[in-house]
């Protein structure tokens, strides 16, 4: 079995220790100690982890990623993680295609107001 050092994780995501340290304090990671105190991680940390950086990529709070990756300890099988992931998924979707709604509107708007500045320079 693979197992990590937090500098090893900290490099291999680009995080800072603290960040590891932080995310074990919300219980969202769970490595061993060695013999002499010092944090362990193994495969299955390094892969929540990588949810937990990819979650926090797509805008998911730290409240939803957690729910969403302890669901797999309550049903191995995945299914109430993925039903759950699926519901904030579509949340989140909604909420994303809103903002480019709005951003489309905006960029829309400063061309308009380009246009009749430029114009205006013109005249």
């Amino acid at each position: 079995m693979l197992m990590y050092s937090i500098s090893d994780l900290a490099e291999e995501f680009g995080v800072t220790t603290r960040t590891i340290r932080y995310y074990e304090e919300l219980g969202l990671l769970n490595p061993s100690r060695s013999e002499g105190g010092r944090r362990v991680y193994s495969s299955s940390d390094l892969t929540r982890l990588k949810l937990v950086l990819r979650g926090k990529r797509f805008g998911f709070s730290l409240e939803e990623i957690k729910e969403m990756v302890l669901l797999f300890n309550e049903d191995r099988s995945g299914e109430k993680q993925l039903k759950r992931t699926i519901e904030y998924g579509e949340e989140k979707l909604a909420e994303v295609n809103e903002r480019i709604c709005e951003l489309v509107e905006i960029r829309e708007e400063i061309e308009r107001l380009m246009k009749d500045f430029k114009r205006r320079l013109i005249e």
